[in-house]
């Protein structure tokens, strides 16, 4: 008799998980890339607003649940964040 999982779905299809770090490597699905990517774009002009950093980003490839991913990552290591006016823009830390 085969071997069943009762109960387990699985929710998603494995080729479009995204991930801090990936089992195969493939830079492009990790977040610490579409970070660097977001990073960049920052750099070049910061103080962007969320619609207008998504429409240049998704030129490059990447999804909105890629970009809202990658700055979740970016808030938590306090190297970007979203103003009272929904502009994205890098965190300058005091101490440096």
């Amino acid at each position: 008799m085969p071997a069943r999982n009762i109960g387990c779905k699985e929710s998603r299809n494995k080729k479009d998980e995204i991930s801090l770090l990936p089992d195969k490597i493939k830079p492009k699905k990790s977040t610490f890339y579409n970070g660097a990517l977001v990073l960049e774009e920052l750099e070049r002009e910061d103080n962007q607003d969320f619609i207008d950093l998504y429409g240049t980003l998704k030129k490059a490839g990447m999804s909105l649940a890629t970009l809202i991913l990658s700055l979740d990552w970016l808030y938590l290591i306090d190297a970007a964040r979203v103003n009272e006016n929904g502009s994205v823009c890098l965190c300058v830390n005091s101490n440096h």
